[in-house]
Formats: C-alpha cells, structure tokens, sequence
C-alpha cells in the first residue's frame, strides 16, 4: 500500500528571531524592516541585510500575530460576486487591492456562494476584518452589517447602484449610463428610443438603473420623447429577430446597454437592410477599442472613476476615524463620446 511522504518534524518554521541571528540584528530591527516602519532610523545596508536574511530563510510575517500585538486585524475582506467582467469595474478592483496592500492592508477575497445572507455575513464576522467592502451581487443587510461592526469591523463598505443604511457607500449610478446615452439622441433630435435589455442573468444590478436613467432623461427634456425596453439575448439569433422587426417597432435609435450588445445589434441591423444612423442611431456603453474599428464608428458611453481621494486612501480613513457617520461617495462619471454610428 502506497504511504504519502512522511514530513520532518524535526522542520522548523523561521522566526524573526532567526532572522535577527543571520543578519546580526535585534527582532526589534527585523520588525521594524519589515513592516516598513520608518518611525525609527535605520540604514539602508542594515535594511537590505536583514531583507536578504529572511528571504534566504524563507521567513514571513505572521499576520495573525501582529494583529493581536496590534490589538486588530489588517484585512480588508472583498466578498466574491458574479458580476460581469466589465473593464471599469475591473480596473477598480484591481488598482484597489494594489493599493491596500501599499497601505499595508491584506486583501482577502471570500466567495459566499451557497450562503444565505446571514450566514455569509457570520463567515466573514468570523476573520474578524478590519474592514468589508461588498460589491453590488452580494447582499448586505442593516443586521449584517451591525454583527460585522460588533465583530471588529471598523469599515463596512458598499459598492454598488444603492447604499444600505448603516454602511459606507462607494456608489457606481449606473443610472448616468443610461441617462448621458438618452441626452445625447435627444440632442441629436431622436425621439423613440429603445434600451436594451439583456436577458442574461446577473446583468439586471445594472441593466435596471440604465433603464431608470435613460426614462429619467426622457421624462426631464420635456420633448415628448418616449423610450422602450428592448429584451435582446447576446446570441445573433435573438438580435437578428430584433434586426427584422426593427421597421415595425416604431423607433429611430437605440442605447444597447454596452459596446457588445451594441455591436451584436448594430451587425444585426445592417445585414437586415436597416441603414446606421439613418434609420437606427446606436449608441453603446463601455468605449472599447473594438467598437471604434467598425464602421460606422460606435458612439458610446465612456465611464471613469471620479473621486478626489483614491478608493484605498478612503478605507484607511473610514477606518482610522471609524467613529464617524456612514458616508456616501459618487464614484461613477459618465460621458457619451459622439461618433458615426448615432
């Protein structure tokens, strides 16, 4: 019968006390080194030697230990969503975890999938984060957020369309994207205007808004503009339905959600005879590359990340100044980019 390897208990983990041995140091300095700390002064060859012991000893910090010694944790716990991949949000996360850890905060992302919300919440309670920042798809409610705040955290965090009372809102208003699309046919004096709608799962969090804000402008202009949900599936079939029936829907644009429905559709259009702008101004959202390759050149709804402090640098003081009453912080800035296709 075959036996796993047997492992030495004579292999010991390195401690920063090893490592103050092989640089010649005291654990204080080690400490100090290696939590960056530059509260104390220390030379640069000191710091390289005792950088270079613990990577030859294959030494790490234990973070748990230094959260007792600190008397809380450094973890900022990111609850795992399904939601699409779209490039702004992309790049938030990923510029907001590299940012964290700069700040010396450990980033965990915990998926929750299979759990009710209270039983999520009590997982996470049970790391004991300093702080929680829960995308839009996972669900937070008052209750959560009060055992999370009796459990250790000093920030709980939204980010999503809507915040939840008790909690800090990083709000992304997906209603901008519907609403500068619908202002920018309205000014180029189109009046029945579809929005599509997608049926693929998990897009609702920010189809719905999109529609709020393209209804919103409509209503707002005062031009007697009327608009439409359009369902459309991402497959050439359900858009070359749509295309076929477009000359019966009584419509002379559409916003297509994003760049990708935009171009399934505005495909779909042209192979059905139906001339782009003439007869259906298109506008997407999301300003990809690809959609400025075709022709004619997609208009779109460019999203950037609007704030004054970095996303990172605004946990660290929700934190630090925990005391305080939940803040709400506008991330999203929309604009339509005019090209051919509207």
């Amino acid at each position: 019968m075959s036996q796993l390897p047997e492992q030495s208990s004579r292999t010991s983990v390195p401690t920063s006390a090893d490592v103050a041995r092989a640089a010649g140091v005291s654990r204080a300095t080690v400490s100090y080194v290696l939590n960056d700390n530059t509260s104390v002064r220390i030379s640069d060859a000191t710091r390289r030697r005792v950088r270079e012991a613990a990577s030859g000893l294959g030494y790490v910090p234990h973070a748990a230990a230094r959260s007792l010694r600190a008397g809380h944790s450094r973890m900022v716990l990111l609850p795992a969503a399904h939601l699409p991949a779209a490039p702004l949000q992309q790049r938030f996360f990923t510029d907001l975890q590299s940012d964290l850890r700069r700040l010396d905060y450990t980033v965990v992302q915990y998926g929750s999938d299979g759990l009710e919300a209270d039983e999520a919440v009590r997982a996470w309670a049970e790391l004991r984060p300093v702080a929680v920042v829960a995308p839009s798809g996972v669900r937070l409610t008052p209750r959560g957020i009060a055992l999370l705040t009796r459990s250790g955290a000093k920030a709980v965090i939204t980010l999503g369309p809507q915040p939840v009372e008790g909690a800090h809102a990083l709000v992304l208003d997906q209603r901008q994207v519907g609403g500068s699309a619908v202002c920018h046919l309205l000014a180029r004096g189109r009046r029945r205007i579809g929005v599509v709608m997608p049926r693929e799962a998990g897009l609702a969090p920010f189809s719905e808004p999109r529609l709020a804000g393209a209804l919103d402008a409509a209503e707002a202009s005062a031009t007697g503009a009327r608009v439409r949900p359009l369902p459309l599936r991402y497959d050439e079939a359900s858009a070359g339905e749509l295309a076929a029936r477009w000359r019966t829907l009584g419509l002379d644009s559409v916003f297509a959600y994003d760049d990708e429905y935009a171009m399934l559709l505005m495909r779909a259009l042209q192979d059905a005879g139906v001339e782009v702008p003439a007869e259906a101004a298109v506008v997407g959202a999301g300003d990809l590359m690809l959609g400025r390759l075709l022709r004619p050149r997609l208009s779109s709804v460019r999203m950037e990340l609007a704030t004054a402090q970095p996303p990172a640098e605004m946990i660290d003081r929700l934190v630090t100044n925990h005391c305080g009453a939940p803040e709400r912080h506008d991330l999203l800035r929309a604009t339509t980019v005019a090209r051919e296709s509207s």
